[in-house]
């Protein structure tokens, strides 16, 4: 992998699953990108959504029986880029409020997700 991929990217990562997560920030940070908040909760995500100093953020649908709407709305609101990681591409109706979003179906090998990301920050 490219280090040069992600090499300015500041990333948001918002995923419940310990170990995905930890593979995400693995991932990631081998590509350059720097990872400026890991959450597992919607509560510390929304802090960092509403003042966090980040360029674009991956999220998961669902953080347990929460789900991540109010983090992409104000993610929305602020102009930052934002994908979904999920294994729930069809079956949530959350996703309907942004179809233009990038959808990146779990499990999603490395080069995929540096890949998506890459598209969402577009030239840099």
């Amino acid at each position: 992998m490219d280090r040069a991929d992600l090499k300015s990217a500041r990333i948001l990562l918002v995923e419940d699953n310990f170990l995905i997560l930890m593979e995400l920030e693995s991932t990631l940070r081998e590509a350059g990108a720097e990872i400026v908040g890991s959450c597992i909760t919607l509560e510390s995500a929304l802090l960092l959504a509403n003042d966090g100093d980040f360029n674009t953020a991956l999220l998961d649908i669902r953080l347990g029986q929460e789900t991540i709407v109010p983090v992409a709305r104000c993610l929305a609101r602020r102009g930052i880029p934002f994908g979904f990681y999920t294994a729930q591409t069809e079956a949530d109706p959350s996703l309907a409020e942004w179809p233009e979003a990038m959808i990146l179906e779990k499990p999603a090998s490395s080069k995929a997700i540096v890949a998506a990301l890459a598209r969402m920050l577009g030239p840099r």
